[in-house]
């Protein structure tokens, strides 16, 4: 594994695990009479850069959802070009997603739009989803051009 992937393995890992602590802490909290205010709000920014990082890591590894049942039926020109196919309309589903997320980050950029109890910036939250999404459309498409050694 490079070390590109490493780092968004381990980042996106990270995430995932002060998301699951601050849940714990917040649920804690709430039964003690200490509750964690913003404990939501975190989370939120934890769960988008670890799921932002995990579709580039699934991307990379080419380990996004097929239909194997009748991607592994098929052999020569045929699953080739239904393998093309499947790539293309990925690209065309995050391309969707990214149009709207690009569509709202414009509309929203010059407001003040922040999370209510700890003013977390969603801009910037919704520009690294962009990102994301735009790395993820680019691989695609290069997987989609490059000959696959089987």
């Amino acid at each position: 594994m490079n070390a590109a992937r490493m780092a968004m393995v381990w980042t996106g890992g990270v995430a995932l695990i002060a998301a699951a602590s601050l849940n714990v802490l917040a649920v804690i909290g709430r039964h003690t009479g200490l509750p964690l205010k913003g404990a939501i709000e975190l989370v939120q920014v934890a769960v988008l850069v670890a799921g932002s990082l995990a579709l580039v890591a699934a991307t990379l590894a080419r380990n996004h959802a097929r239909v194997h049942l009748i991607l592994d039926r098929l052999t020569g020109m045929r699953r080739v070009g239904a393998e093309r196919l499947c790539t293309a309309l990925s690209i065309l589903f995050y391309a969707m997603l990214l149009t709207g997320s690009l569509w709202l980050a414009m509309d929203l950029w010059g407001e003040q739009e922040v999370s209510e109890l700890l003013d977390v910036p969603w801009r910037w939250m919704r520009a690294f989803l962009n990102a994301a999404l735009i790395v993820v459309i680019l691989l695609l498409a290069r997987q989609m051009v490059e000959r696959r050694e089987k």
